[in-house]
This record gives C-alpha cells, sequence and structure tokens, in this order.
C-alpha cells in the first residue's frame, strides 16, 4: 500500500487572493489610496509618490521630496455551497459546512519616497503588498482533501528613476524584490484509502495492512472508523524582477502612459510535515499507516513564475474642477499552466496542480472634482477578468471570477505640506462554480494526490476601506 495523500499546493496557495483582492489572480490590487479612490483608472496622473507603483516615469512630475504611508483594509465576504464533493471512490466526503473561513479583515501597508534631483532626474523607492491571502476552511469541511487552509504573505521593495528628456517625453525603470511566504493544510484521505483497499483489486494490499498491525499488536478493527490524517505546508523565497513607464505630455491638461511590470521567477523552497496521530486511538495503527503511505517528513519545491503586466492609460484635465482617467491593463496569466510541486530526497511522485490560467484585461474609468482648494473628490469604476478559465480548473484555493469594481475617495489638504488621502472600494464577484477532479489516485506510487473533486458555488463580496498619509518636504 502507497497512498500518495497530500495534495500539497503552495503554487495554488501563491494564487488565492480571490477573497483577499481586488485584482485577478495573483495581484492584491490596491497598493494606493489615492488609485484606489478612481478604481486605479490613475496611471497617468502621478499625483503623489504612489506613481512609482502605476508608472515610475511619473516621478519627473513631483517637486522635492515627497512621501505617502497608507494602509488598506479589506473586508471579504464570501460564503460556500458544496453539491456533492466526493472521495476518489466516488462516495460523498460528508463533510461540515465551510462557514467563516474568510478572515474578517486583512490589512496591507505601502510607503513611497520620491525624490526630484533636477530638472532631469527624480528617485523614488517603493514598499508594498502585492500579493496576501488568508483562508481557513477548517479540518472538517467538504472539501478538505483540496485545502483546508493557507496563508500568503509578500513584500515588494521597488527602488525606481525617472528621466525627463524634454517637457513631453520622460522615462521610468524600477527594480522589484519581491519575498514570497506561503503556509498551507489539507487532509489526508486515510478513510478513503481504506475503503479501496477493502474489496476489488486493492484488497490483497489491504490484507497485508491488517496482518502488519496486529503483528505489532495494533487493533486492525479501528481501520473502520479511520479519520483523516493532515499535512502542513509552508515555503518562501526572494524573486527579483523589474518595471519599466513611459509618459508623454501633450500639454499643460492631456498625458498618455504605458508602464510594463515584468513576470519574477520564484523557487518557493520549504517542508512539509505529516500529522497521523489523530487517524485513529490506536499509535500502532496510526504508525503502520504513515508508514505504508511512505509518508515522512521532507523538503517541497516548486518553481513558478509571476505574470507580466502592461498598461496603456490617459489624464485630461477638463477644466479647474474635473479631471478623467482611464487605465486598460493586459496581464499573461497564461504562464501558469500545470505545475509540478516537487518532494526532494523522497520517492514521492510530484503533485500536479491544474491551472491553465488564460489572459486578462482590465479596464477602468475614473474622475477627479475639485469641490474646493483643500478637497478633491474621486471616483472609479472597474471591470476586471478572472484568469481562471472553468469550473474543472477551479480550486479552492482561487475560488475566482470576473467581477466589478466601484470606488469613491477623497483627498483632505491639511496645510500646504500636507494632505491625507480616503477610499471605500466595494468589489461585486460573479458566481464560481468549482468542480475540481485531483487527477492522482491516492493508491498509485507515481504521482501525490488526494483524487477527490470538490463541487459547489461560491458567492463573494469585498470591501476595501483605504487611508494614506502625504507629506512634502
Amino acid at each position: 500500500m502507497q497512498p500518495k495523500y497530500l495534495s500539497l499546493i503552495i503554487a495554488a496557495a501563491l494564487s488565492a487572493i480571490s477573497v483577499g483582492a481586488n485584482a485577478s489572480g495573483y495581484r492584491f490590487g490596491s497598493q494606493s489610496v489615492a488609485g484606489q479612490g478612481t478604481a486605479d483608472a490613475n496611471g497617468a496622473e502621478a499625483a503623489d509618490a504612489s506613481t512609482i507603483f502605476y508608472n515610475p516615469a511619473g516621478l519627473s512630475r513631483l517637486d522635492g521630496t515627497q512621501i505617502s504611508v497608507g494602509a488598506t483594509v479589506v473586508v471579504p465576504h464570501s460564503t460556500y455551497n458544496d453539491s456533492g464533493s466526493t472521495h476518489f471512490t466516488g462516495a460523498p466526503t460528508n463533510g461540515t459546512p465551510a462557514n467563516d473561513y474568510a478572515p474578517n479583515a486583512v490589512t496591507a501597508p505601502s510607503l513611497y519616497i520620491s525624490k526630484k534631483l533636477n530638472d532631469q532626474w527624480a528617485v523614488g523607492m517603493g514598499l508594498y503588498v502585492p500579493y496576501g491571502a488568508k483562508l481557513d476552511y477548517g479540518n472538517t469541511w467538504s472539501g478538505r482533501y483540496a485545502l483546508s487552509n493557507i496563508k500568503l504573505e509578500s513584500v515588494t521593495l521597488n527602488p525606481s528613476v525617472s528621466w525627463k528628456m524634454n517637457e513631453h517625453h520622460a522615462f521610468g525603470f524600477g527594480i522589484d524584490a519581491e519575498f514570497m511566504k506561503a503556509e498551507l493544510g489539507q487532509a489526508v484521505d486515510v478513510p478513503g484509502s481504506i475503503a479501496a483497499l477493502s474489496s476489488g483489486a486493492g484488497a490483497a494490499q489491504g490484507a497485508v495492512l491488517i496482518r502488519q498491525i496486529a503483528a505489532l499488536g495494533g487493533n486492525p478493527a479501528l481501520l473502520r472508523t479511520a479519520g483523516d490524517a493532515h499535512g502542513s505546508n509552508d515555503g518562501k523565497d526572494w524573486g527579483w524582477g523589474f518595471n519599466l513607464g513611459y509618459m508623454f505630455t501633450l500639454d499643460e491638461s492631456t498625458r498618455f502612459g504605458l508602464a510594463y511590470r515584468s513576470s519574477i521567477s520564484h523557487q518557493l523552497r520549504g517542508s512539509t510535515v505529516w500529522d497521523f496521530s489523530k487517524v485513529t486511538t490506536d499509535p500502532i495503527v496510526n504508525q503502520v499507516l504513515q508508514a505504508a503511505s511512505h509518508k515522512a517528513n521532507s523538503a517541497a519545491l516548486v518553481s513558478l513564475r509571476t505574470p507580466e503586466t502592461l498598461s496603456a492609460n490617459a489624464f485630461h484635465q477638463f477644466n479647474s474642477q474635473w479631471a478623467g482617467m482611464a487605465d486598460v491593463t493586459f496581464s499573461r496569466h497564461n504562464r501558469l499552466g500545470d505545475l509540478d510541486i516537487q518532494f526532494p530526497g523522497t520517492t514521492e511522485g510530484a503533485e500536479v496542480i491544474r491551472q491553465h490560467w488564460k489572459n486578462t484585461v482590465r479596464v477602468s474609468l475614473g474622475a477627479n472634482y475639485a469641490y474646493n482648494e483643500n478637497l478633491t473628490l474621486r471616483g472609479g469604476i472597474a471591470h476586471d477578468q478572472s484568469p481562471v478559465q472553468n469550473a474543472e480548473l477551479t480550486h479552492p484555493a482561487l475560488p475566482d471570477s470576473d467581477r466589478m469594481q466601484y470606488s469613491i475617495g477623497a483627498n483632505w489638504k491639511l496645510s500646504p505640506r500636507s494632505s491625507i488621502d480616503l477610499a471605500y472600494s466595494f468589489l461585486d464577484f460573479k458566481d464560481a462554480t468549482i468542480n475540481y477532479t485531483n487527477q492522482c489516485n491516492p493508491l498509485a506510487t507515481t504521482c501525490t494526490g488526494n483524487g477527490e473533486t470538490t463541487r459547489g458555488v461560491y458567492q463573494t463580496h469585498l470591501s476595501l476601506i483605504g487611508l494614506s498619509y502625504n507629506y512634502k518636504f
């Protein structure tokens, strides 16, 4: 008996952003409170130091030294209704409902600093959270063999520089140093494996298992009431990339921007820890089951690349009060096909996560209204496509779907040098249907996986609340 119980899905964990983000797939989405107020349509506005993220060429428009420090609080609401999740044997998992699996709130900070060196050169530094997720379904829900919990943390350092060639053309360049850390857990389908070994082709293996337990003084009868084991995993890595920007200023009122952010390669390295202690009340039975499954604490490794993005944006000041802006962002998500997760130093076969993401486009429109000399109001709307192709490729770690974003915001000047930004966004997701089957039979010896099928429907919406402080030296 060599069941490959656990689907180690660190790679899926890195894409589990849909209940903690306002951008599809990987991106957390809100790296600037000012940008959030216009649904991130402000790439060509370059009104504060957060232009480091949207378009580093915009640094050429900022005077003196400026700092912007902020935080966005994500308040998710998501429900899941199971519609027939099963073991690999076809039997129902009979789990408990998934309740309160999304956190009450998640906070992501940001910090940007810019400095104008002379009429042509400016530099800056950005620190922000590009990806983030936290889900805890519990160890008994119907989809536990696909995922029980996940936590993803990341941070990017983005030193940047801009060069203003003349009054019309400016260029920007930045380096991205990106750190990721993922933790996740998943149930091990011991009951399903025992059921498969009770009859048919697996009966001979089952008989051997029973004799082993009896020979060691264990109680084979407890196999009939065996529960799940559990696997816990973690991985972390630093990766490097870059971003480019170009800004064309037509006149005092109109400008256009192009921005590119490269993909980043990651080698997530970590560990896998197995816990068979709660399968039965007999430690001998549990030890024999773990040994027979060839599960030993080990290293874990997965290679992946984040998607690159290309944005085109525009800004126009209509009069002293009104300004309009727009952004179109293309994300090359199709870099993520099948992902192979390796277990170095063991005989474990690879875990294959089927994703086959598609490329996506995000379109946003925004506006500013100068109510008076101290208060500017903002608003925006955006449509964002999901990279997930269909229900068969939707995983509980990423119950993603197309969404609409509706944003409002404001900038209030406290003094000639300081101001605060406020923003609120509501994101409405389409219902996400999931019908994902892990294609590894846990009795096989050449792959890792529970072989489960998770079926259900997710309904999700988010609120984002942002606050930032800006100061000019």
